[in-house]
């Protein structure tokens, strides 16, 4: 009896330190910056942009004169140079890369947060028009998909289309996957709601889920794509997980891909 009553005291206070812990640290558990110097980045062919004292990304051209730009918004992990693969086959496809940075990630400084990194990508988009003018696509992958949803109804005049892959709802539905018990609606301060942000989008929209994605399900990118108007197209890759799916998109898929949502440039 002693030992009963010891564990049901214990339980509210273990149950309450970890609502405390989520609540007080929750940038650390949606978020996992790496830093690098802009030197460290800038490999490969892969340029500083704007520049090296104002780095907001890096930049790829392709070989020929571009058909359109790309801003890529990359995943909650690492920072915008791990994301290389992006680069290599869309400047094939003739688009110009910019792999956005967001603010605390890689060498730029700033804070966490979706305020933060929703603002900070609004002024990237707003730079990139101003250099180089339409037309604009914009990538989002997982948490960058998040970020994508949010700054585009902010700059949907400039944005021709949208490829967001593994991307959630809302965030708090991915959350509430991972952490059952808990009230996460009312621990998270930040929402990520795609399907509010993209409520009366009328743009072309690609959604891409990995079918074994065990960290974004794809029900949460199937449930984005069901409140979407047209026109817009769902890819499932099979058997894929949260970080492999690149691998099983070949560069057919990919044109296909920008042919849909570029229809103009065909």
């Amino acid at each position: 009896m002693r030992m009963l009553k010891v564990v049901l005291v214990a339980l509210p206070v273990l149950y309450l330190t970890e609502l405390i812990g989520i609540g007080m640290f929750q940038d650390h558990l949606l978020y996992y910056p790496d830093r690098a110097s802009v030197a460290e980045m800038a490999t490969g062919g892969l340029a500083p942009w704007p520049a090296s004292d104002d780095f907001r990304g890096l930049l790829a051209e392709p070989a020929t004169p571009p058909r359109a730009t790309v801003i890529v918004f990359h995943g909650n992990a690492g920072h915008a140079g791990h994301r290389r693969y992006y680069v290599d086959v869309l400047t094939r496809l003739g688009l110009r890369v910019i792999l956005a940075e967001y603010p605390a990630y890689g060498a730029r400084s700033g804070e966490l947060g979706e305020q933060s990194l929703v603002a900070d990508a609004e002024r990237t988009i707003a730079r990139a028009c101003e250099r180089y003018g339409e037309p604009l696509l914009i990538l989002g992958e997982s948490l960058g998909a998040g970020v994508a949803a949010a700054v585009s109804v902010r700059q949907r005049p400039a944005i021709a289309g949208l490829l967001l892959i593994t991307p959630w709802d809302r965030l708090d539905h991915v959350a509430r996957h991972h952490y059952p018990l808990l009230p996460v609606q009312w621990l998270l301060r930040d929402r990520y709601d795609s399907v509010e942000h993209l409520a009366g989008w009328d743009r072309p929209v690609l959604i891409v889920t990995a079918g074994d994605d065990t960290i974004v399900p794809a029900r949460f990118g199937r449930a984005l794509y069901d409140s979407l108007a047209e026109p817009k197209r769902l890819t499932v890759v099979a058997g894929a997980g949260h970080n492999d799916w690149f691998d099983q998109l070949d560069e057919d898929w990919w044109r296909q891909a920008i042919e849909f949502l570029l229809p103009e440039s065909r």
